[in-house]
């Protein structure tokens, strides 16, 4: 690792030890929530945040950055305790906290993200997971339930409730969240909450202008049609796109044929009905795409279409592992929904659903590039004769949130926190079993499930 003494030998870490892009990124996080260019980017109205006020700008963002699924109240008495350190402090209601963040744009969370958190992960000191020189972007989507509100579900759509009899009569909020996401990095570039019934192909055909020219877009198989990927090679991208047992006439033949390690390069061309579109966008109305077939460890065959036709470079073997990780996109939404309980929304308006969610995979950014060095320092003691270890994600998520005003807002050297962060994610790994089958439960079970949410489940905050 360049700028820094490999974390290596032991378990302990001193100061001198810390990557000096780590350094500069909290650095560049402290700066930004102090900047006055910064704060009147994102409030409302000129006169915001304009009172002294304890719930101040910067504290705001912290304070809705900790993601807690506590009453606003009993969270907001534990932020100003700690930030007072054992003197007193004037109680805030939690009705200051609804006005407060009234004043504040989602987009603080994103710019903050994009300009100092990314930029850090991409830093050319920080050591970027590659696949043969390619970053793989995964493109996805999960559907979120907001908080009944009519002004949520006005502005998002509604979800009708409905069981083994019909209709019940009952309806929720319900909107589409889609993360552009690094699928090795564990890094979320675009985040967009959009209404339920808006598709997510036609969303993610909107977030494609974040792919870079080498990039790999991942995707499951209903992404799969000639004008998205076509879309894809617009932006000088490849793409490694699963495929339906009823999509391209090739992938017909391999799921017929039945037969693991095929690999077959084919044009392929624009359907007639979506002609006038691809004119229209200025895409090709034939490309040359490979079609791989790979044999899952269930025995299901798989087949994959991509834009990556060399064999040599690409061989087809690799191809199983390569789409594996897409289910790591799959398991960033599951952490999201499970670990920070973004369905646990703090407000029940649009803005505030949207600084929540903003928010939470700012946080995950975070964890991800913190984590990064306790995690090569766990990967540097592990052998063959000892199974790797991981960072405990619940635990790194705690700490971070309970080291956010030591981190982000006090004048402590910015290499003691990240010292007693990194000492925190490396203190209790679990270990990682790659080879770890466990059956899925086809009959699903609504006493397991309430057994579980009320006595084994265990929320990060």
């Amino acid at each position: 690792m360049l700028g820094s003494t490999p974390i290596t030998m032991g378990m302990q870490t001193t100061v001198h030890d810390i990557p000096q892009y780590l350094i500069t990124l909290v650095e560049a996080l402290r700066a930004k929530l102090r900047d006055p260019d910064f704060l009147a980017r994102h409030r409302v109205r000129p006169q915001d945040f304009t009172r002294q006020r304890q719930l101040t700008f910067p504290l705001l963002m912290l304070f809705l950055l900790q993601q807690t699924v506590k009453s606003i109240q009993r969270h907001l008495h534990e932020f100003l305790d700690e930030l007072a350190q054992g003197q007193l402090f004037e109680p805030v209601t939690s009705g200051a906290v609804t006005h407060a963040r009234a004043k504040l744009k989602e987009s603080a969370f994103s710019e903050l993200n994009r300009d100092c958190v990314l930029s850090a992960l991409y830093h050319s000191e920080h050591p970027v997971r590659r696949w043969r020189g390619h970053r793989l972007v995964g493109f996805d989507s999960s559907l979120v339930r907001l908080p009944e509100s009519d002004e949520l579900g006005q502005a998002f759509g509604w979800q009708a409730v409905s069981n083994q009899n019909g209709a019940t009569g009952t309806r929720y909020p319900e909107a589409r969240l889609s993360v552009v996401y690094d699928v090795l990095n564990r890094a979320g570039w675009d985040t967009r909450l959009e209404p339920s019934t808006l598709g997510e192909v036609a969303l993610a055909s909107q977030q494609l202008e974040h792919l870079q020219p080498g990039d790999i877009e991942i995707n499951d198989r209903g992404f799969t049609g000639y004008l998205y990927l076509a879309r894809v090679g617009l932006r000088q991208a490849h793409f490694i796109a699963r495929s339906s047992t009823g999509s391209f006439l090739v992938a017909q033949e391999l799921f017929g044929l039945n037969r693991a390690n095929q690999s077959k390069v084919v044009w392929l061309f624009a359907p007639a009905d979506q002609k006038a579109e691809c004119q229209r966008l200025g895409l090709p109305l034939k490309m040359l795409v490979r079609f791989v077939s790979l044999r899952l460890p269930t025995g299901e065959l798989e087949v994959l279409a991509t834009s990556l036709l060399e064999e040599e470079r690409y061989p087809t073997a690799e191809f199983l592992t390569v789409y594996h990780w897409r289910w790591g996109h799959e398991t960033f939404y599951l952490m999201l929904k499970g670990r920070l309980e973004l369905e646990n929304f703090s407000g029940r308006t649009v803005e505030a659903v949207r600084q929540d969610v903003q928010a939470a995979v700012l946080l995950a950014n975070l964890e991800s590039v913190l984590s990064e060095p306790a995690q090569a320092a766990l990967n540097g003691l592990s052998t063959t004769a000892t199974q790797t270890r991981q960072v405990n994600r619940s635990n790194s998520y705690h700490a971070l949130k309970d080291q956010v005003l030591d981190l982000l807002y006090r004048d402590i050297p910015a290499p003691t926190v990240i010292n007693k962060l990194m000492r925190l994610f490396k203190g209790s790994p679990v270990a990682l079993r790659p080879n770890r089958n466990v059956p899925r439960r086809r009959k699903p079970s609504f006493h397991r499930s309430y057994h579980f949410q009320r006595r084994v489940k265990k929320t990060v905050f």
